[in-house]
């Protein structure tokens, strides 16, 4: 008798699990294969989703200033060094190197 009553424990615990598999992925779509649909709705219910600046195509430029930088870097740097009346002193004073 203790034999039936443990194939018939194994036998309901096994079907019990076999249902609750499904019930416990807890899923917030219908089927797996749902898609994006919710995401979808959020965003048609979405007052403004864009930036409105976003159509804005005419960007605005100064094509003098850019055409300025553009030949600053293309031409080479003068290599004459500026005339400055500096002195530059390096080291601790009041010593000599004589």
């Amino acid at each position: 008798m203790s034999r039936n009553k443990l194939l018939l424990v194994l036998l309901g615990t096994s079907l019990l699990t076999g249902c609750a598999a499904d019930y416990l992925n807890n899923y917030d779509t219908i089927t797996l294969a749902a898609g994006d649909s919710q995401k979808a709705n959020q965003l048609l219910q979405t007052v403004d989703p864009y930036n409105p600046a976003s159509n804005n195509t005419k960007i605005e430029g100064n094509g003098a200033r850019s055409v300025g930088v553009v030949q600053k870097y293309k031409l080479p740097p003068s290599t004459a060094a500026p005339a400055t009346n500096m002195t530059v002193n390096v080291g601790p004073s009041g010593t000599s190197t004589q």
